[in-house]
């Protein structure tokens, strides 16, 4: 994802963050230079062997474009994401710095302790993120769309931390990278559609005093119930407008369906071509609610928890979907942006199926 026209202020030293996340990454586990060579390999290879065996089980294919493969260590993961952020966050800075242009002073000043903070996040996650689709990626080469980013540390990690297959691990997790990569590539809209959904998010965005001092202050109660351990709120909760949490809404509802759909995939495919897939979901799900009070507290904060309902929720629409239509009835979700589901139809996939099916 790059973008080399825009040269105007940055709400965020992104150098600073970039250096600041690198700086603050643990080691990952010990490899030996041959064996992350083969690591390395293996994972491309998985990548690429995941493909046909997704495409066979959710009969989604690709006409166009292309999505590569990027197994990365990571210090490359808090690079990849920060272009990423940098260019998202591209349209509220050219908002707010249209309305009022601040000086060079505080700019500097500013992006510089935001850069700090957005270092440290990336840093934090950087140890956590086993692989990702970016779907905004654009490359250097025409008809590029996303590229899908392994971490090869933390798969190794994560394989050896709860001692299953290595190799049937890492065909897992590739399983469900890939799943995205299929998603964005066979569904030519779909990027665009989460492009024009963060726009509307922005556009959203009231830069009014009066405005950001009542979200202040409903911010401050979401605050109240978020450290009294409400489940169903996130430190993103707290700077969102009534609509702006429509169109969270709708987001969530997407990376819901994407997110469970993926985890379907994988647990589907995974008995044909992945011996151990049962010992692995059953340990990978602990995992997920494992961790010490601080790691607990971090995850909450940072949405973690909300972002396992996603997997949780997903999984049960699609099941519940292809239980009462078919892979092919699933498949109609998509067929248009309209076909989506709501946030209140993830938790309710006959609501879905009445609107969609008739």
């Amino acid at each position: 994802m790059t973008d080399a026209r825009y040269d105007g202020p940055e709400m965020v030293d992104w150098d600073l963050a970039v250096a600041t996340g690198q700086r603050l990454v643990r080691p990952g586990p010990v490899v030996g230079r041959e064996e992350a060579r083969e690591i390395v390999d293996e994972l491309r290879a998985g990548a690429k062997e995941s493909e046909g065996h997704v495409r066979e089980y959710t009969g989604l294919h690709a006409d166009t474009a292309s999505a590569p493969i990027a197994v990365i260590d990571r210090e490359g993961w808090v690079q990849a994401n920060a272009d990423g952020f940098r260019v998202l966050m591209r349209p509220l800075v050219e908002k707010v710095t249209a309305k009022r242009t601040p000086s060079a002073a505080s700019t500097a000043v500013g992006s510089r302790i935001t850069g700090f903070e957005a270092g440290a996040l990336l840093g934090y996650l950087a140890g956590k993120v086993l692989g990702q689709f970016d779907p905004f990626w654009d490359g250097d080469q025409p008809g590029t769309a996303g590229r899908l980013l392994l971490v090869a540390p933390n798969i190794v990690h994560v394989e050896r931390q709860l001692a299953v297959d290595p190799h049937d691990f890492r065909l897992w997790v590739c399983l469900h990278e890939e799943t995205h990569r299929v998603q964005f590539t066979a569904v030519p809209w779909l990027r665009e559609h989460l492009r024009g959904e963060i726009q509307e998010l922005v556009d959203a965005t009231s830069l009014d005093p009066a405005d950001l001092t009542a979200m202040a202050k409903d911010g401050l109660e979401r605050a109240i119930r978020l450290a009294r351990g409400d489940q169903d709120v996130s430190v993103i909760d707290l700077f969102q407008t009534p609509e702006q949490r429509a169109v969270v809404d709708r987001i969530t509802a997407a990376m819901s369906l994407l997110e469970g759909h993926a985890d379907v995939v994988m647990d589907g495919v995974g008995p044909d071509v992945i011996p151990t897939v049962d010992t692995i979901r059953t340990k990978f799900n602990q995992r997920r609610q494992g961790g010490g009070t601080l790691d607990q507290l971090l995850r909450r904060l940072l949405g973690f928890d909300a972002k396992m309902r996603q997997y949780r929720d997903g999984a049960k629409f699609v099941r519940g979907v292809v239980d009462e239509v078919g892979m092919d009835g699933f498949n109609r979700v998509w067929s248009s942006p309209e076909a989506l589901p709501s946030k209140p139809e993830i938790g309710d996939p006959a609501a879905w199926v009445r609107r969609v099916h008739g």
